[in-house]
This record gives C-alpha cells, structure tokens and sequence, in this order.
C-alpha cells in the first residue's frame, strides 16, 4: 500500500511535468498569439512587402492552429504572396495542393482563377502594351492559363470568378491566334509557303472570330500568289473580302 502511495505522487509530478512541457512548446509556436493576430500581422507584413516574413508567418499559423479557418485561409494567402514575388511555378504548386486537399470548399474557385492569373503573369512583361508583344513569345503559359480558365467554368459554372474567366479566355484566345499568325509570317519570309498556308488555315479553323483570321486570309491568298496557285488565291480575297471588307494589313513580310 506504501509503494502506490509513493507512486502516486511520483506520476502525478511527471504527468505535470510532460504538461508543463506541452505548454512551453506549445507556447514557442503560438507566441502567444491568437490565429487571428497570427493572420493580421501576416498581412500586414505581406501589405509592406515583406513576403518573406508574410510566408513564414503564415506557415506558424498553420503549425500552430491547423484546424483554423485563419489557417486555411492562409494557404491561399501564401500562394498569393508567391506569386506576387514573382515565385510562378511555386505558387502554383501551392495552389494545386490546395486544390487536390479541398476540391469542394467554398473558396477553391478562387484557387482554381489564381491558377490562370499567375500563369498569364509568366508570360506577361511590362513592354507588352507599349514595344513587345507576349503572343512573339512561348505561349505555353497562356497555354495553362486558357486549360486552368476552361477547367474552372467547367467545374464551377456559377460562381464571381467564372464570369473573368470568360472574358480571360477572349484575351487568351487572341493570343494564341496571334503566335500562329506570328509563325506563319515567320515561314512566309523564309518561302515555306505551304506550310505558311497550313497555318493560317489553323487558325481559322481553331481560332474563328479572332482579330487573326482575316491577316490568315490575306496571308494565305499571298502565298498562293507566290506558289503560282491564282484560283485559290482568288477565292481566298472573296472570302476575306466578303467577310472583312474593311481590312487592310497589319503586317509586314520585309525582314
């Protein structure tokens, strides 16, 4: 009886012990701090630049408070903070994760825009309204963005980001049309003329109602002439005429 007596004691002092413990560890990681201060300081930090220390804010409130709402919510905020640092392929990756954990949450459809918006920002440069145009460039990216656009009106047809994307997807779409314009004028200059026709029928046929099209048309009835192939470049003005009787060319073959 003497011996659970003294043990007793002895289990309550170390279950104190490994509760003490507990608490100073625990402790170390909140700071103190509630998740909703542990949120606000990230943001501000982020709201000053500071993405680096944003992120690492972020993170503690997640190994401090997974199961938060404000935790959460700040898986999202680190990939925003990423992609404003210009981390592209990271902040991406944050955001298929999130993606993949939460397929039906309330703000996935918001994961799945930001997904487009970063990846137009890969192949954007700030010249692009004034000396560069992005559609001269690898068009992957836009590629990603137009695929991440059309996967988000598919899974989410209803909600505030839906409609963006849409009007993304037009932007992209003239992109895209342009960068194959862009190629077949590159194989009209070096005289690989059927295959500059074969792209310019592409773009009618993939992209129709793009600002392209009548430049294909125009293109394609140019390369006719060189080929020495009259009638096909004939009916190609007739339809570029019939359809877009107020175009005139943009582009220029000079090297």
């Amino acid at each position: 009886m003497k011996k659970i007596i003294l043990i007793l004691p002895l289990l309550t002092l170390l279950l104190s012990g490994c509760f003490w413990e507990n608490e100073v560890k625990r402790e170390s990681i909140t700071k103190g701090w509630s998740p909703k201060t542990f949120f606000t300081q990230a943001k501000e930090e982020a709201s000053s630049g500071s993405t680096e220390t944003a992120i690492e804010l972020f993170e503690q409130l997640q190994a401090a408070y997974p199961g938060s709402k404000y935790a959460l919510q700040s898986k999202l905020e680190i990939a925003y903070a990423l992609y404003k640092n210009e981390d592209y392929n990271q902040a991406i990756d944050r955001l298929n994760g999130y993606i993949k954990l939460y397929p039906e949450h309330f703000s996935t459809p918001y994961a799945y825009y930001l997904r487009g918006v970063i990846s137009e920002s890969k192949s954007s440069s700030i010249l692009d309204d004034y000396i560069t145009d992005n559609a001269q460039r690898d068009v992957k990216s836009v590629r990603d963005a137009f695929n991440y656009y059309l996967a988000l009106i598919d899974k989410f047809p209803k909600t505030e980001y839906t409609e963006e994307a849409k009007t993304r997807l037009v932007i992209l779409r003239n992109i895209l049309s342009r960068h194959e314009l862009f190629i077949a004028i590159y194989y009209t200059k070096k005289g690989a003329n059927i295959a500059a026709i074969n792209r310019c029928k592409f773009i009618i046929e993939k992209y129709p109602n793009t600002p392209s099209v009548p430049a294909s048309l125009h293109l394609i009835a140019h390369n006719y002439d060189v080929i020495n192939a009259p009638i096909l470049a004939k009916g190609a003005r007739r339809v570029l005429e019939k359809s877009y009787p107020l175009y005139t060319p943009h582009y220029s073959l000079e090297n």
